[in-house]
């Protein structure tokens, strides 16, 4: 069901819930900007999201190393237990994201969260996710790992930790977005939050 929000709301969403369950949240944004005024923060961005042929094609399509624009768009899905927690995930058709094949609220959850991660409706083999594990006490690590040839990651995820999974697709906008939007590229940011109890 869609839900209304207001910008600046903490939480985001508030509602009562009718039964007990797993509840999937989910968000898509509208496009953003942004500038690159500096070469370096577009490989360093580039190096650190895995994407080196972005660099080749980048040079490839004779754009400049500076001035130019990246449009950005959100995916994220948050999984919510409502009493028992007890539920599934789906595909909710965005363009990217993941797709929960555990849930991480249920007794017999064995503390490996194995993820799809989609684009476009298909699999995304060999790609990168980065996770971000926040413990009890507010410290956050970070590491990547990657989907099998399948699209389907696995991380071991520790109880009472809440975490981030980020995979992202950097693509070519299509001409009539790039005119629209003055863009050269166009990220699209898979995103996925749980808790584990």
């Amino acid at each position: 069901m869609p839900v209304d929000g207001r910008l600046g709301d903490i939480p985001a969403v508030s509602l009562t819930a009718q039964d007990d369950g797993l509840a999937v949240l989910a968000y898509v944004s509208t496009q953003n900007r942004l500038t690159y005024t500096d070469a370096e923060k577009f490989e360093a961005f580039c190096t650190h999201k895995d994407f080196p042929e972005v660099l080749e094609q980048h040079v490839a399509r004779g754009l400049p190393e500076t001035g130019f624009r990246e449009g950005y768009l959100r995916y994220a899905k948050a999984l919510v237990a409502i009493g028992d927690g007890a539920g599934s995930d789906t595909d909710l058709g965005m363009e990217t994201e993941f797709v929960a094949l555990d849930n991480p609220y249920v007794p017999n959850f064995d503390g490996v969260m194995d993820v799809e991660l989609l684009y476009q409706g298909e699999p995304r083999a060999d790609a990168q996710i980065e996770v971000f594990e926040r413990a009890p006490d507010g410290t956050v690590a970070i590491m990547t790992t990657r989907t099998d040839a399948n699209g389907i990651g696995a991380v071991a995820v520790k109880p009472e930790h809440t975490y981030l999974f980020d995979a992202v697709v950097m693509r070519e906008p299509d001409a009539a977005t790039a005119e629209a939007d003055g863009i050269v590229w166009q990220s699209l940011w898979a995103a996925l939050t749980f808790t584990v109890r």
